[in-house]
Parts: structure tokens; C-alpha cells; sequence
């Protein structure tokens, strides 16, 4: 009894910490947020660094490996960072650690444009793109186990679609000025590597404003510490639940859809000229969709659940292919990379919000391990495929690929992943009837 006393104190002061703390908290990752993604955006967005990679290279072949190095970097990371983190008490040292990190890998992207040439300078870039997607696996699963400790589930869908209306703000304003002026005027003899240490500075600020501010409290229960291979042999359990299992099906159908992403800056660019201003204002279009859009995804997800979101980013990024594969005038395109910019950020928030809520909140470190590591192993093969199939029969069967992936992906959500929301409620009203009775 005195046992189940103090797991009920300890539970208690963890709630009573979150909520004490929840203005410092929410400001905190509000800044990071903002700050971070405004950075990372610059290199996650369909323009800059396949737009860097094919001037390189000259090649979509080599354009799909340089995306999909990132995503191969990010196969295996998630798990070991579950396992480094999901033992201890105060997740942040850890995470900071990863975070530092990976920012290191933009600074080395812009240290090789800028110092480096010719095929040592593709080698490189290579090189920290493959490190940047190690890190950022880890980092996914890090960032959120720290999010999923501080901020009470009924407030997380707000807090990221705030951070990133700010973040997206800032980035689709820096993504313009970056194209028209930094690229399209060669800055510091190289307008990519330029833009490349804007982004480390922009996200480094966001970690040190984290690291300042946030409190973070001791996590009442945690795994015992085990290896890699250990926790992996586990994930057959994480899979028992029927609807995490298809929500992970989804995720990699979804995923395979984004085979064409890398690519539609090169499709655009057969069909009207590209140049740093264009570069600039599509990117603007995909980051200013991330900022209008990313209120409503929080918003919907919060009131009605993030599978609701899951669903409707997918049809998005199926409309949005559609017009791209139709498009001839610059608008058309416009309009193509704003549904873009609005599915990726539903996307991001629908997938890594939704995880949290399958299962037990101890179990998080290892089902976001999992659902990183089933995407990225799926976003790695993607673009390599897509670029030998672009550079062999063209860039539209690229898009049919992604269409039939997508819809199938909109088909799992729909018909076999409940809302977990809805069976936590339902599971709790009958723990209540059975105490009743």
C-alpha cells in the first residue's frame, strides 16, 4: 500500500510541476519552436537544397541520393536515442546534446560551400547530410519526449501551430529574401552555403532560449535501462495495438508519397524558368502555407484529434500533385507549392502529435522511435527510387507513384486507425462503471 502511496505522490507532484511551470514552459518551446523551425525550414523546404544539390551535380539521380542520405541517417538514430533517453529521469541534458549536434552539420554544410570545390565539396555536402539526418532522428524523438512532459495534451496542438505560424512567418519572409538576394546574387561567393549559416544561427538561438528558460520536471516512471537490440526486440509488443499498427501502415504510405517532393522544383523548372527569384517565391509559398495553415491543423487536432489533421494533409498533398502535374503558368505553380507548404506542416504536426496518444505514456521514447525509424527508412529509398525513375522515364510517373501511395495511405486512415482520443475517453468511462458498479 505505502508503495502504491508513494507512486500516487510522485504522480501528483509530477502534475502539480507541469501545471506550476506551464507559462515558463510554453513560452520556452514557443521560442525554440520558432526559432528552430524557422531555420530548419530553410532546409526542408522542396527548393533549397535540391535546387543546391542539382547545380552540384547536374543530376536528379544525385538530387534523390542527397535527400535520401538525410533520411538514411535517420534510420537507426531514433531507436538508439530511446534508449538513451527513455531510462532517465531529466530527458534535456540528452536532448541538448542531440540538438547541439545536429546544428553542427548546417555550419559544416556552409563551410563547404564557401572553402570547398568540385567533387570534394559534393562529397561533403553529402557527408553532412548524411550526419544532419543521423542527428535529426534522434532529435524527433528527444524534442518531443520533453514536449510530451511539460505540456498537457490538450494544449500541444496550439502551442505548435503558434510556434510555427511565428517560425513560418519569419521563414517564408527569409526564404524570399534568401532566393532574390543571397542566391540570386551569390553571397560570399556562395548564396546556398550562405543561406545554409542563417539557418545554424536562427536554430541555435532556439536551443540556447530552450535551454534557458524551460524547467523540467522528474518523470514519476521510466523504463529500465536496456540496449538497442534489446528494446528492438520489443517492438512486436508496441504492435499489439490494432490501431497504432495501421496508423504506422499509413505513415509509411504517406511517406512513400512524398517520393516526388525533391524533384517538383526540377519538374517546374522544365516548364518555366527558375531562377533565385522563383526559387525564393516558391519557397515563400511553402513556408507562408505553413504559417496559415498550421492554426487550423493545431486547432482541428485539439478539438477533434490529430487523426482527423492526418486525414486531411493527406488529401491536401494528393490536390496539390494534382495541380502540379497540370500546372503551366507561374501561379499554377504557386498554388501547387502553398498546398505543398500546408500538407507538410499538417503532416509533421499530425504525425508526431497523433503517436503520442497510442499506448502508455512510458512506452512514448520507443513508439515515436518506431514510427521515426518506419519513415525514414521509407523517405530513404524514396528519393533514390524517384531519381532513377525521373532520370530514366521521366518526372510524371514520379508523380503517379506518389498519388496511388497517398490515396492508399487516405484509405488506412480512414477505414482502420480510430481516434485515440476517443478510445482513451471510452476506456476510461469504463474503468469508471465497473468501479461504480
Amino acid at each position: 500500500m505505502a508503495g502504491d502511496e508513494t507512486a500516487e505522490a510522485r504522480e501528483q507532484a509530477f502534475s502539480d510541476f507541469v501545471e506550476g511551470n506551464l507559462k515558463r514552459n510554453y513560452i520556452a518551446h514557443f521560442t525554440h519552436g520558432m526559432l528552430g523551425m524557422t531555420g530548419f525550414r530553410l532546409i526542408f523546404a522542396p527548393t533549397f537544397v535540391p535546387a543546391y544539390l542539382h547545380m552540384l551535380t547536374g543530376s536528379p539521380i544525385f538530387v534523390g541520393i542527397g535527400q535520401a542520405l538525410i533520411q538514411l541517417g535517420a534510420i537507426a538514430s531514433p531507436v538508439m536515442g530511446a534508449a538513451h533517453i527513455e531510462h532517465r529521469r531529466h530527458v534535456m541534458p540528452a536532448a541538448m546534446t542531440i540538438g547541439i549536434l545536429m546544428r553542427v552539420q548546417l555550419l559544416g554544410l556552409a563551410l563547404a560551400g564557401w572553402f570547398l570545390t568540385g567533387s570534394v565539396l559534393i562529397a561533403a555536402t553529402f557527408f553532412f547530410l548524411l550526419l544532419f539526418g543521423f542527428f535529426l532522428g534522434s532529435q524527433r524523438v528527444a524534442f518531443q519526449v520533453v514536449l510530451s512532459k511539460v505540456i498537457p495534451i490538450r494544449m500541444r496542438g496550439r502551442l505548435q501551430a503558434w510556434r510555427n505560424i511565428a517560425g513560418g512567418a519569419i521563414a517564408a519572409g527569409l526564404s524570399w529574401w534568401a532566393g532574390a538576394h543571397l542566391i540570386e546574387n551569390n553571397a560570399f561567393g556562395n548564396g546556398y552555403a550562405t543561406t545554409f549559416m542563417v539557418a545554424f544561427v536562427l536554430t541555435s538561438l532556439g536551443l540556447a532560449a530552450l535551454w534557458m528558460f524551460m524547467r523540467e520536471p522528474e518523470s514519476p516512471t521510466v523504463k529500465v535501462q536496456m540496449g538497442v537490440m534489446a528494446r528492438v526486440r520489443e517492438f512486436p509488443q508496441l504492435l499489439v495495438n490494432r490501431d497504432y499498427r495501421n496508423f504506422l501502415i499509413a505513415q509509411m504510405m504517406a511517406t512513400a508519397g512524398r517520393i516526388v517532393i525533391p524533384f517538383c522544383i526540377i519538374y517546374a523548372g522544365r516548364k518555366m524558368e527558375v531562377d533565385g527569384a522563383a526559387i525564393g517565391l516558391f519557397s515563400l509559398a511553402f513556408l507562408g502555407a505553413d504559417t496559415l495553415t498550421n492554426l487550423v491543423w493545431g486547432t482541428l487536432g485539439d478539438r477533434y484529434g490529430f487523426r482527423l489533421t492526418f486525414i486531411l494533409t493527406v488529401a491536401t498533398w494528393i490536390v496539390s500533385l494534382v495541380v502540379m502535374i497540370f500546372a503551366e503558368q507561374p501561379w499554377h505553380f504557386l498554388v501547387a507549392f502553398f498546398g505543398l507548404g500546408a500538407a507538410a506542416s499538417g503532416y509533421m504536426m499530425s504525425s508526431t502529435t497523433l503517436v503520442l496518444e497510442f499506448g502508455e505514456r512510458d512506452d512514448i521514447p520507443m513508439r515515436l522511435a518506431l514510427s521515426t525509424t518506419v519513415e525514414t527508412t521509407m523517405a530513404s529509398l524514396g528519393p533514390v527510387l524517384g531519381g532513377l525513375i525521373a532520370s530514366f522515364f521521366g518526372l510524371v510517373p514520379v508523380f503517379i507513384i506518389s498519388l496511388v501511395s497517398l490515396v492508399a495511405a487516405l484509405v488506412v486512415l480512414v477505414s482502420a486507425v480510430r481516434e485515440p482520443r476517443h478510445l482513451k475517453a471510452e476506456s476510461d468511462a469504463a474503468v469508471q462503471r465497473r468501479i461504480s458498479q
